[in-house]
């Protein structure tokens, strides 16, 4: 019988096929080949340093989040950054368990309360691209190239929900945090109907997931610290699509990465292995239908962005690997271990 991981693995793959057929039907073949022969070498190599001080930047903001609970050094963040997102390739939504795991071994922090900080860092990162794309929807002069049409009107009511839900998980995470006892109490309660074996260890992980929002306490400025971290990691992010772009020829303004970052972020939604169809689906879709790109030169893009924005990852990942004393099976294991115990 199979695994739960490997059931979703398979779905995941499936998902992944059906969404690459979207992407490739159709197509002139030789005219895709032709887009990505022709691309500019220049701003090719451009994508993939600007991704290398997105992940610096990732490392640097993860920091701020963990400094109520422990100072990690930079470079054990930068290690367990590369680690974890090269896992999450690998393996789907390991990324999110194993660096939890790697800060936790080497530093007086529980697995639990690391991952809390994850769960912050995911709310900021959203808050961050809605309120970008907000800011190219509602301040920032129109592209001359984008047309107006149903998929642009989805995506403006997409972002008003997005936005309502992390507004609400994020006052629900303060309110846990704030009233922790009384919170921790009733979970406790709840946890009665399970074995003591079981309710136990889930009770404990609680208590340390909610010592890990202790950011969320943090003084103001330290607040603002993070925030404008997080605006540097997706500024930085919005580079490597615009680099890729002008490496097409594409002549689109820095901030229409705005508005196609809020494609991707529904786009790497989808849980496919390797972020693989979701990204590249997303990625044509907002350069055909938004800005009337012809399907091929956005196909080509869209698979150079996706080659390129995950090469350093898997790259410099598997480099950090052997400094953290892990194999790609060890790691698989761990974050099979680790999704069983984080609440």
């Amino acid at each position: 019988m199979m695994s739960t991981r490997a059931r979703r693995l398979a779905l995941g793959a499936l998902l992944a096929l059906g969404l690459l057929y979207f992407v490739l039907k159709d197509l002139q073949l030789q005219t895709l080949w032709t887009a990505l022969r022709s691309a500019s070498p220049f701003y090719l190599l451009a994508v993939l340093a600007v991704t290398v001080v997105t992940y610096a930047a990732r490392a640097w903001r993860w920091g701020g989040l963990l400094s109520p609970l422990a100072r990690v050094p930079f470079l054990d963040l930068f290690s367990a950054t590369w680690v974890g997102f090269m896992s999450g390739l690998v393996i789907p939504r390991a990324g999110e368990i194993v660096r939890p795991y790697l800060v936790a071994r080497r530093h007086p922090v529980d697995t639990s309360a690391a991952f809390a900080s994850i769960i912050i860092e995911r709310l900021v990162d959203l808050i961050t691209v809605v309120a970008l794309f907000a800011l190219y929807l509602y301040v920032l002069p129109m592209p001359a190239a984008q047309s107006q049409g149903p998929v642009l009107d989805l995506l403006r009511a997409g972002a008003l929900g997005a936005a309502g839900v992390a507004i609400g998980v994020l006052g629900v995470l303060i309110l846990f945090h704030v009233k922790a006892e009384r919170a921790l109490e009733l979970s406790e309660r709840a946890l009665r109907w399970l074995p003591a074996r079981l309710a136990a260890p889930v009770a404990g992980a609680l208590r340390s997931f909610s010592k890990g929002l202790a950011v969320l306490r943090a003084p103001a400025g330290h607040l603002l610290g993070i925030m404008a971290q997080s605006l540097l990691v997706w500024l930085a992010i919005g580079a490597t699509i615009y680099f890729n772009n002008r490496a097409f020829g594409l002549d689109l303004p820095f901030h229409s990465a705005f508005l196609i970052v809020g494609f991707l972020t529904v786009g790497v939604a989808v849980p496919t292995p390797g972020m693989v169809g979701g990204f590249h689906a997303a990625y044509l879709i907002a350069l055909t239908q938004v800005y009337g790109i012809s399907k091929e030169t956005a196909a080509a893009a869209a698979i150079t962005a996706h080659a390129l924005t995950n090469l350093p990852v898997l790259i410099l990942g598997l480099a950090f690997l052997g400094r953290e004393g892990l194999t790609v099976r060890t790691m698989a294991k761990v974050a099979d271990q680790e999704e069983r115990r984080t609440p």
